[in-house]
């Protein structure tokens, strides 16, 4: 069973729009908890299967998961289905946090 603070990740997370992301931090900053972007990674390496967690991405803007059921590889794939633009440099992928970072009203 979740965690209260695990379900309101879910249910913000699943309210990012397609075609956008957000950050660890941001998710963890808008649920009061400022310091709590690695309980956001933790709390999305456990979620159900409709959460759209490949659109929760580091604050620089490098997919930067680490969890054996989804690799960074998938996580790039979706968000490019997505229709965001994905950039590999460096070993790494990469959005644009400017053009796609989510701004919730």
């Amino acid at each position: 069973m979740p965690s209260d603070f695990y379900r309101q990740v879910y249910k913000l997370v699943s309210s990012i729009p397609s075609g956008k992301v957000a950050t660890y931090g941001q998710i963890a900053a808008i649920l009061g908890k400022p310091r709590g972007a690695r309980l956001v990674g933790w709390a999305l390496n456990k979620c159900p299967t409709d959460v759209p967690w490949q659109r929760v991405i580091n604050r620089r803007g490098m997919i930067s998961i680490e969890n054996l059921r989804a690799s960074k590889d998938l996580q790039a794939e979706l968000l490019q289905a997505e229709g965001i633009e994905i950039i590999f440099k460096q070993g790494n992928y990469w959005v644009n946090l400017e053009e796609s970072l989510w701004q919730p009203k």
